[in-house]
Parts: C-alpha cells; sequence; structure tokens
C-alpha cells in the first residue's frame, strides 16, 4: 500500500483525495493550514505539515503556486519520498533542486478531478526511476485519463485542456443561451447541448475518425448545419479558438520563467 500524503485540500487537493480515497491500494493523509478542509471521506487528517510529510511514501503537493517558496519546500523534503506536483506554473527544475530527488512527477489535471474524469498531463525528469514514474501513472489514472508528454509540451497542454475546460463551459452556456433566443427553456437547452457534446465525442470513438473526417457528412448540401458553419466562421469562430489557445500557452510560459527566478 503506497502511503500519499496531499498537501493543500482546496477544490483540486480534495477532488483527487476522495478520488485515491476508495483505492485499496492507497492509503491516503490530507493537511491543510485550514484544518476545516482536511474532512474528506476515506482520509485521515495530518495535525502539522511534518506528520504529513513524516507519514508518506509519496507527497502530492497541492497549494497555489505562489506559496510554493524555498522555505515550504525545504519543509516537506525528505530521504527517499516521491513527489508530485499539480501547482500550475512549477517547472521540474526547482523542485529538483529543492526537494533534491529525480523521483517527481508534475501533474497538469483539469478541474474534472471530481467526478473522475480529469485530462491530466504527466511529466518527470530524465533520472526518474522507472517504479516512480508507474506509480505517479497509476495515480493520475485514478482520477481520469493520464498523457505522458514531454515538459516542454506542457503550456501548449494547458492551452487545449485545462484552460480548455472553460471555454467548453462557455460553449454550452452560450449556446444554451442562443437556444432561450430560439425558444427552448435555458435549463433544458443546456442539457440538450452538453448531451449533444457527449453524443459527438461517442461518434468520434465509436468511428475512429477525426473531427476533421466526421464534419462533412453531417454538413449536407444546402442544408442547416453548413449555414450554421459559415456563420461560425464568419464571426471568428476558429480564430478564436486558436488565439485563446495561444494566450493561455503563453501566459503559462511567463508563469514558468518567474518560479524559475523565484525558486532557482
Amino acid at each position: 500500500m503506497v502511503r500519499i500524503s496531499i498537501i493543500g485540500c482546496g477544490n483540486m487537493g480534495s477532488s483527487i483525495a476522495l478520488a485515491l480515497a476508495g483505492n485499496k491500494d492507497y492509503k491516503v493523509t490530507v493537511y491543510d493550514s485550514v484544518g476545516s478542509r482536511c474532512d474528506v471521506m476515506g482520509t485521515e487528517a495530518a495535525e502539522s505539515l511534518g506528520q504529513a510529510r513524516d507519514t508518506a511514501d509519496v507527497i502530492l503537493i497541492a497549494i497555489k503556486p505562489q506559496y510554493i517558496t524555498k522555505e515550504f519546500l525545504s519543509s516537506i523534503r525528505k530521504d527517499g519520498a516521491g513527489y508530485i506536483s499539480i501547482a500550475a506554473g512549477i517547472p521540474l527544475s526547482p523542485l529538483q533542486e529543492n526537494l533534491g530527488t529525480e523521483n517527481i512527477a508534475r501533474f497538469m489535471p483539469n478541474m474534472a478531478a471530481k467526478a473522475k474524469k480529469a485530462v491530466t498531463a504527466v511529466a518527470f525528469p530524465q533520472g526518474a526511476e522507472e517504479g516512480f514514474r508507474k506509480m505517479a501513472m497509476d495515480i493520475a489514472g485514478s482520477f481520469g485519463s493520464a498523457f505522458q508528454m514531454e515538459e516542454s509540451q506542457f503550456s501548449a497542454f494547458i492551452g487545449i485542456s485545462g484552460s480548455l475546460i472553460a471555454y467548453a463551459l462557455e460553449f454550452i452556456n452560450s449556446s444554451a443561451m442562443a437556444g432561450v433566443g430560439v425558444g427552448i427553456p435555458y435549463q433544458m437547452a443546456s442539457q440538450i447541448v452538453k448531451d449533444t457534446l457527449v453524443s459527438a465525442c461517442s461518434l468520434l470513438d465509436l468511428t475512429g475518425k477525426s473531427p476533421a473526417d466526421l464534419i462533412p457528412s453531417i454538413c449536407s448540401a444546402s442544408g442547416t448545419t453548413i449555414a450554421a458553419m459559415e456563420a461560425l466562421e464568419e464571426n471568428g469562430f476558429t480564430n478564436s479558438l486558436y488565439k485563446a489557445v495561444r494566450a493561455a500557452s503563453d501566459r503559462s510560459e511567463e508563469l514558468e520563467e518567474n518560479a524559475k527566478e523565484r525558486l532557482g
């Protein structure tokens, strides 16, 4: 059984704790400076940061990036421990330097961890042990799907997943509001839009085709769908998405450079 201590029980930390708590392969301890946040079903609450550190095989860092300092990293340093960080904008290099180990995984999950549907990017230092890599990938997979990639791809991943979940929610909301405009009540319209997005993903899974391959089969000549697609392009739909992904990626790279300067 792997002993995992989760430091920080905000939205993401508590969601991951809850997902792991139901797995008999893990013993989960949680710690947060706000004690009331540590009431996570199936986990134990540590009374101090030191206790959380001392009882762990793996320490999962889930506090806000601005609170990750050299002093904090020094306080959780433990010989033989592995580390997982989900802190956005904190690259591997300062974590390695301050924690004194190569057994570190950087996770970039999205907010769907609570529903065990997160999409998580995972990166490791070159020297991370194979056993630690497998364990970290198993942990990431316990609350959704996991993609191991180079850390240099993380900023791009944020643009198409970490931040994209917000674009998707805005798409559902705006589409539902458009439905209200043509006569469907909002609650019903939002459910229809949500179910339609699920059906589109199911169609991709079933056929194994790309979106670009399927779209022409949905757009009949002079039909309603091609009219809608033309309206989307006329109003900058594709260009807006390109710009949104680029903006999120650029901001992520900026945060990483700031973190390297602060923790280097």
